[in-house]
């Protein structure tokens, strides 16, 4: 059985700057707080957790505590309340989640209204949200675009959470286009996602079976099954090779392999030599 891991497999640019910034903080503050997960993936969690940074779900107001932004961004208010009770403010956002927030935010300031599209209870996307002073939309799936209200807005712009599936989101921005005539539309889609999507359109047809490696609460991570049990239905998603079930194999003569962007190369490296020892 032959094993074909994906080159894009595993942490993309913006989960490695979000914790070498985790470590580097570590390393300099004794009193580190997020409000959250720095990135979706419970080994990940346990490892900054290991490393002195504490989860909280509130602000609370004390000296010398440092608020570590996570990879997927903050609301305004967010770094509002955090400064007001006293913290330091250390920023580790992925670079094109900030990009999202500039391109929102003045694209607002000329008069857009602004329409999500992404997962509404997502981190990203709230961070996205709490940029904006004015009401704007979130749009989940082609069913859930409020065509109505969109009708009656004279301009409106269109940004994009940066792990969403692209084909979908094209296939809502041509719904956008009926509804509107002055509809800008910026595909904020970061690379290392078109990257991995465009290896998980290819793969599943040139392999008998399909992993998918990464946590249940990872987004990116869903996007990829999706779009590979699309294509091949003996597509399986694991958080770790206690998942892998040998029965999947069975008559496999190639096995495809990718990782979610905030899936460990440790994690990734023990089910590939866990499915070659089973070869």
């Amino acid at each position: 059985m032959k094993i074909n891991l994906a080159r894009s497999a595993g942490f993309c640019f913006g989960v490695k700057r979000a914790l070498h910034i985790a470590h580097k903080t570590a390393a300099s503050h004794k009193k580190i707080y997020m409000l959250g997960d720095i990135v979706h993936n419970e080994e990940v969690s346990r490892q900054v957790a290991r490393i002195g940074i504490k989860k909280i779900r509130r602000l609370i107001h004390g000296k010398d505590k440092v608020l570590l932004i996570r990879a997927h961004g903050a609301s305004r208010a967010t770094i509002k309340r955090a400064l007001q009770a006293g913290f330091k403010i250390i920023d580790a956002t992925c670079p094109m989640v900030k990009e999202i927030h500039k391109i929102a935010k003045n694209m607002e300031n000329k008069g857009y209204t602004i329409l999500i599209i992404g997962d509404k209870n997502h981190d990203e996307v709230r961070g996205i949200l709490g940029q904006l002073k004015r009401r704007s939309f979130i749009i989940e799936h082609l069913q859930g675009i409020p065509k109505e209200k969109i009708r009656k807005l004279k301009k409106v712009c269109a940004v994009v959470q940066s792990t969403q599936n692209l084909d979908k989101v094209l296939e809502i921005i041509e719904i956008l286009k009926s509804c509107s005539r002055n509809l800008k539309f910026f595909n904020t889609i970061c690379h290392p996602t078109r990257v991995k999507q465009q290896e998980i359109k290819r793969m599943p047809l040139e392999n008998d079976v399909m992993i998918i490696i990464g946590s249940k609460a990872s987004a990116n991570t869903r996007r990829l099954f999706e779009i590979s049990k699309s294509l091949n239905p003996r597509t399986y998603w694991v958080n770790s090779k206690r998942e892998l079930r040998q029965g999947w194999f069975r008559k496999a003569k190639s096995v495809g392999i990718t990782a979610g962007a905030s899936t460990p190369e440790a994690t990734t490296q023990s089910i590939v030599r866990y499915l070659k020892e089973m070869a």
